[in-house]
């Protein structure tokens, strides 16, 4: 089954000016901008330019240059925070939701990058 797409959601809104929104970093293919509800003291949202639901769909139609924008952009922002474990930061957590059952609320492909306090498990054990 294929992707449907709404152009009115709240990340297209925000890549046609109509909100506002504090922008980290933006590239030909990628905006990433801090969340407006941080769950950490560093919470970025990385979105792909492009008209993509979730990380299947970006990586199964998004072209090659969409794909390494998006990732050499998050990398360049776990750098801008200094949280690269490999570079004497504490680490950080991406998390991307998909569909009903990762409760995803917005149907635009992000990213979340969190980071600056332990984030404790990842999921609650069953």
């Amino acid at each position: 089954m294929a992707y449907s797409y709404d152009d009115q959601n709240i990340f297209a809104k925000i890549l046609r000016g109509e909100i506002p929104n504090s922008t980290v970093l933006e590239t030909e293919h990628t905006l990433a901008f801090r969340d407006i509800a941080p769950q950490a003291p560093e919470h970025v949202l990385v979105i792909p330019k492009g008209a993509y639901v979730n990380y299947d769909h970006f990586a199964n139609e998004a072209s090659d240059a969409e794909i390494i924008d998006y990732t050499r952009a998050i990398g360049k922002i776990c750098k801008m925070l200094g949280v690269e474990p490999g570079e004497g930061g504490n680490g950080y957590r991406l998390l991307a939701n998909a569909g009903n059952d990762a409760i995803q609320d917005v149907f635009h492909l992000h990213v979340h990058i969190c980071a600056g306090r332990n984030l404790g498990p990842m999921l609650k054990k069953a």
